[in-house]
C-alpha cells in the first residue's frame, strides 16, 4: 500500500494537501503533496501569497486553477511569509510536474510547536489510504 503515494520520507504532512520541508533557522518550505497534484490535469493559474506578510495556520496560501477545477489551500503553519517562488506565477504547471520540487513559500515560524500537529510520510500513507 505505501508504493502507491509518492510522499517522501523527510517531509512532514498537514491533514490536507500540504507537505512542510523543515529548512535552518525556524524556516519552513511549503508546497502540495502529489497525490493532490495528480488529481488535476495542469494548473493554469496560481496567486501566490505575498511575501512579508504575516499568515496563520488554516489561513489559505496559495490558490490554483486548473481546466476543470480551482480551490484554495490552507496554511499548515503561521508566520511570517520569508520568501515566495515566483517562478511559479509564469509556469504553475511545474506543481504538476514536480510538486516536491516546486515549493510555494517558505515560513519563519511563529511557533515550532506546530510541526508536532503534522503527520509523517507512514501517517499520511495511512490517512490517504483510508479516504
Amino acid at each position: 500500500m505505501s508504493g502507491e503515494f509518492n510522499l517522501p520520507e523527510d517531509l512532514l504532512y498537514d491533514d490536507e494537501y500540504s507537505w512542510v520541508k523543515v529548512e535552518k533557522d525556524g524556516v519552513v518550505s511549503v508546497g502540495l503533496i502529489e497525490p493532490a497534484v495528480k488529481k488535476v490535469d495542469e494548473f493554469v493559474f496560481v496567486k501566490l501569497p505575498e511575501k512579508g506578510k504575516r499568515i496563520k495556520k488554516g489561513d489559505v496560501y496559495v490558490s490554483l486553477e486548473a481546466i476543470k477545477w480551482s480551490g484554495h489551500i490552507s496554511s499548515p503553519v503561521s508566520g511570517e511569509i520569508v520568501d515566495v517562488n515566483e517562478e511559479l506565477f509564469d509556469e504553475p504547471s511545474r506543481i504538476n510536474h514536480d510538486p516536491y520540487g516546486s515549493w510555494i513559500m517558505k515560513v519563519k515560524l511563529e511557533n515550532e510547536g506546530e510541526l508536532k500537529a503534522l503527520h509523517t510520510a507512514e501517517e499520511k500513507r495511512r490517512m490517504l489510504a483510508e479516504g
